[in-house]
């Protein structure tokens, strides 16, 4: 066809007048006024066919090429649905981190002994393969010391928690990675939030490696001391936890963010309002202020970390004091032997993580601190030149951490006081997730980020801009 419309478009003005005059005309008596009636039809149908046939009707390789530069490139905006699935995506992280908390209370993280990403999916189907999975559990030190008097009833309910921990991850990873491709794929996304989706992507994939990686150092002797307790790693625990935090914080963070900018760009009017009052020079303090606390929350979940890796919480069940005194004795805090090293120059950073009554008081210390925090950053708002300079969402933001970081301590508490029953345990810990969810969402009240604000300036130009 392309080979044809050039020898058309030189043809057309050369066609005959009768070929664009029907035949009812060309059957009536010829006339002056219809000889040039049809001179007349004939020159306008001889127009029409030369624009047609013309090269500004055919799509010339510039505009082809612009055309599809144009569906290669990244929206300046992102789509709401994608906002919509990464907040899903951080609802399904908490879950997990959730019932993580569980499988670990249960004691029920041991249960598989090995890690098969992909032929794991799968439990137990016959009494065959279950007592070949139990055969394996049976040769861990878990077993030998504290369950060996289990029977294979017993041992399918902490293996099917730890099976559906499990699969729960592998269910996040495949419910993200999927549609983050397609979103990229289809230009759903803005460039930058395809930047945010690759690095989630392997954030989660190094979720599933550091999760098995944890679990390993419970199955070996010689990483914990002998006759102890077989737990796994608090480090690596604390670093399997860290991770499903700045996941999910990253998830939520992108989420949100296009949603805000969704938001704004509906009305730039009030985007600029909201821009020009979070540039006031009162409000700077006070969001390096949020920034300092949120540092401080997710300190305050690492000690955490390290308290139930140790089983910190059995020991010391009462509050504010620790035995006697507000603390325990120096010597219990400084003790000789957790220190590695003959000059026992690892003494102090040795007890400080791997010390029990140590690392329950650094969490009360933290914690306590977290708390106190909370409170004067809410005095704070409540100046004059903050109070007046805060946008109203971001005054209903830091009255919620203070509702959050006081029902956490009471959770923290009474965890403590009962001896770390499952449901306060479990509670606290997502107690710690939603605290953390406060002080981000409060710290994204007051930005605006500069790509956002860039778009609002082009609408407002756009709006003002004579048509």
């Amino acid at each position: 066809m392309s080979l044809l419309i050039p020898g058309l478009r030189r043809a057309a003005p050369q066609l005959a007048a009768r070929r664009f005059v029907c035949r009812q005309c060309l059957r009536q008596p010829p006339s002056w006024r219809a000889g040039v009636r049809h001179a007349s039809s004939a020159s306008e149908a001889q127009i029409k066919a030369a624009r047609f046939f013309s090269a500004s009707a055919v799509p010339t390789a510039d505009a082809a090429a612009k055309t599809k530069t144009a569906k290669r490139a990244f929206p300046e905006v992102s789509s709401k649905a994608v906002a919509y699935w990464l907040v899903g995506s951080a609802a399904s992280v908490f879950g997990i981190v959730v019932f993580g908390g569980l499988t670990r209370l249960t004691e029920s993280g041991l249960s598989i002994t090995e890690w098969k990403p992909v032929t794991g999916s799968l439990p137990p189907l016959t009494q065959a393969h279950w007592e070949a999975e139990f055969a394996k559990y049976r040769a861990s030190p878990e077993f030998k010391q504290l369950n060996s008097h289990m029977s294979v009833d017993e041992f399918k309910q902490i293996y099917y928690m730890e099976w559906t921990h499990r699969l729960w991850g592998r269910v996040i990873g495949l419910s993200f990675v999927v549609p983050a491709a397609y979103f990229v794929m289809r230009r759903r996304v803005s460039a930058r939030t395809a930047a945010h989706l690759l690095g989630i992507s392997a954030l989660v994939g190094f979720q599933g490696f550091i999760g098995w990686w944890m679990v390993k150092s419970g199955l070996k002797d010689d990483l914990f001391a002998p006759g102890s307790h077989p737990r796994v790693s608090q480090y690596r625990l604390a670093a399997h936890l860290a991770t499903a935090f700045v996941c999910y914080s990253w998830m939520l963070l992108a989420g949100l963010k296009i949603l805000r900018t969704r938001r704004l760009l509906a009305d730039p009017s009030a985007a600029a309002s909201l821009a020009a009052a979070l540039q006031n020079p009162a409000v700077a303090p006070f969001r390096r202020c949020v920034a300092a606390l949120t540092a401080l929350v997710f300190a305050t979940v690492l000690s955490g970390a390290l308290v139930a890796g140790l089983d910190a919480g059995l020991i010391y069940n009462e509050f504010p004091k620790m035995g006697l005194g507000l603390t325990p004795p120096r010597a219990e805090l400084w003790d000789k032997f957790y220190a590695r090293k003959d000059d026992a120059s690892d003494l102090w950073w040795r007890n400080l993580l791997e010390n029990p009554s140590l690392v329950q008081l650094d969490h009360r210390i933290l914690a306590t601190t977290t708390f106190c925090a909370v409170l004067a950053l809410f005095a704070y708002a409540r100046t004059g030149r903050v109070a007046a300079a805060l946008p109203r969402d971001a005054r209903k933001g830091v009255l919620g951490v203070v509702h959050l970081v006081s029902l956490q301590v009471a959770l923290g508490i009474g965890t403590l006081i009962y001896m770390v029953p499952i449901s306060l345990a479990a509670a606290h810990q997502a107690g710690s997730l939603a605290l953390l969810t406060g002080v981000l969402v409060l710290g994204h009240r007051l930005r605006v980020p500069k790509s956002t604000l860039t778009l609002v300036q082009k609408r407002l130009a756009s709006a003002t801009k004579p048509r």
